[in-house]
């Protein structure tokens, strides 16, 4: 007679998973320290990936291992003068149609637009995409040094208001569960978690996500996990974005509590877009498109940047008004202060 694996060991928690149970906050918890402290092999990774995949996550597994993910992170330095300052971040699921590289642009026209007190400060935390046009790529693209070390990271902060958080260098923790996420070739929890981990510690966020389901999933975890100020956006188009081709559906967390938004790009003022008009062809292409859009050249890719900058403006709190806000990133744009702004901080990327 075959006894049963005790829960807590892996085969134990396959088991749990299997007949259809969730894990709680700490049994997510105690799974994912295993997980990330190389105590389960590419087998069991990759089963408990899936199966938790298969029937869909819950907001006690996403905490749990957020919680454990912030544990094991390789912290970006707060930099020198800047307690007052909010710090946001712009990191998405990705796993949406792709279109040119929109929260990274957005990232830059948000750090532009902060001219007032409090400052804010945009930690942009991003990886390389399967497709090879992730956000790692495209700033590469762009001249800015993504492998810059956390410290000269800090100084990027300080000095352009923006910096780059090269996932992979910030995540050690995450190499046991490179080949078993490579091998299963679908989303799975850790691309909820990504934007859940911000190496700056960034307690308020704008998060794209690649399923409608995803919202208010993330937004209760992200009241759980002591943020301060979010928006979680997923448009009707399937974007990860907030989209000018369609309604976007949004869920706002702030005091500890959760709403849900539906805006309509039309009553922003913004000119109707085609998901072809957002596209870029390769990593090139979509420098190209930001590199046009923050020294001001007009159509549906500016209209998107702004759109989504406006949003992030809110999240930093410098006004509640989307309208409000897309005229302070439209200014920022229109001022040269963004195209400024891309430029301090690919100098200031390569000091070392």
């Amino acid at each position: 007679m075959t006894s049963t694996p005790p829960f807590g060991s892996a085969q134990g928690t396959l088991g749990h998973l299997l007949s259809g149970d969730t894990l709680s906050a700490e049994q997510a918890e105690a799974l994912f320290e295993a997980l990330l402290t190389g105590g389960l092999d590419d087998a069991q990774i990759a089963g408990i990936l899936a199966l938790i995949q298969a029937r869909d996550v819950t907001v006690d597994e996403i905490v749990g291992a957020a919680r454990v993910m912030r544990r094991h992170v390789t912290p970006v330095p707060r930099p020198f003068d800047t307690d007052d300052a909010v710090l946001i971040d712009t990191c998405g699921t990705g796993g949406a149609p792709k279109t040119f590289n929109v929260s990274t642009a957005a990232a830059i026209v948000a750090a532009a637009a902060s001219t007032g007190t409090p400052r804010v400060l945009v930690a942009k935390h991003g990886n390389r995409s399967r497709t090879g046009r992730g956000s790692a790529e495209v700033l590469e693209a762009l001249g800015v040094n993504v492998a810059a070390s956390p410290e000269v990271q800090s100084r990027c902060l300080g000095e352009a208001g923006v910096c780059f958080c090269f996932a992979i260098h910030h995540h050690p923790a995450m190499k046991h569960a490179i080949g078993p996420r490579r091998s299963l070739g679908f989303p799975t929890i850790f691309n909820i978690l990504g934007p859940l981990t911000n190496p700056a510690g960034a307690d308020r966020q704008l998060i794209g996500v690649y399923d409608a389901r995803f919202l208010p999933l993330l937004g209760e975890a992200l009241v759980r996990l002591g943020a301060t100020r979010a928006i979680i956006a997923h448009a009707a188009d399937g974007l990860d974005e907030l989209s000018t081709t369609a309604p976007t559906h949004l869920v706002h967390v702030e005091h500890g509590t959760t709403r849900e938004q539906t805006i309509d790009p039309a009553a922003l003022g913004l000119a109707p877009a085609t998901l072809a008009d957002l596209q870029a062809t390769d990593v090139e292409d979509s420098a190209r498109i930001i590199r046009d859009v923050l020294d001001g050249t007009p159509g549906p890719h500016r209209e998107m940047v702004l759109l989504n900058a406006a949003a992030a403006i809110v999240v930093a709190g410098i006004t509640d008004d989307l309208a409000t806000a897309l005229a302070l990133a439209t200014e920022a744009i229109d001022k040269g202060r963004a195209a400024a702004t891309l430029d301090t901080l690919t100098r200031v990327s390569h000091i070392s």
